[in-house]
């Protein structure tokens, strides 16, 4: 049996929709009391805003308290206590700019990470659009060689597909500072960009 094997792929691009973020609050103190204490009020006055804002999928992803050493006649001594809580959520891309300004306000002093992706029902329609352009483009391979050798195609004797990849593109970190009275205040400018949805499918064709 004379078998022709030939490999299509596909890619379909699409916006993201929704934007994860990861941001916190750190905060020095003299006693692990102190810092803590600070600590926690700045960190509910973040949680109240994103909770007024409705962002989806809040939760607290981490709270740290640590000592800061400093040598003194080469002996470690603790000089501060450091506290940091953080948060993540979903939110829509086109808020995440005003957001991060608001939670800034609001106490917020540090934006660990922003990361983008498109909604799971845009990713299932790019997905069939991508596995589409596969099978188009490996049936126009194997006309292509049939082609050319005078030969025909009888049967697909085998089909197997590609999974699709949704890389998620995620903009360089970005380390909040304190706010600072301004005569106009510039919002923090956030692109969400594109993600590509590529699809495989080789088949087997009996000629």
């Amino acid at each position: 049996m004379r078998v022709l094997t030939v490999t299509g792929q596909g890619r379909e691009q699409i916006p993201t929709s929704l934007a994860t973020v990861k941001l916190g609050v750190e905060v020095s103190g003299d006693t692990a009391e102190a810092a803590q204490q600070v600590a926690a009020e700045q960190s509910s006055a973040v949680v109240e805003l994103l909770r007024d804002r409705q962002v989806s999928q809040l939760e607290t992803t981490g709270i740290r308290l640590n000592p800061q050493y400093r040598q003194v006649n080469e002996q470690n001594q603790v000089v501060a206590y450091l506290a940091t809580n953080t948060v993540s959520f979903e939110v829509p891309s086109d808020a995440v700019g005003p957001l991060l300004d608001a939670a800034v306000a609001a106490g917020a002093t540090r934006i660990q990470t922003v990361t983008f992706k498109a909604s799971d029902e845009a990713v299932t329609a790019a997905r069939d659009v991508a596995l589409q352009q596969a099978v188009a483009d490996a049936q126009a391979q194997a006309d292509a060689v049939l082609s050319v050798l005078n030969l025909n195609a009888e049967e697909i004797i085998s089909i197997q597909i590609g999974g699709a990849q949704r890389p998620t593109p995620i903009p360089a970190p970005r380390q909040a500072q304190p706010a600072k009275k301004a005569a106009v205040a510039a919002s923090t400018p956030v692109v969400a960009g594109e993600q590509t949805i590529r699809a495989t499918v080789t088949l087997q064709i009996r000629y």
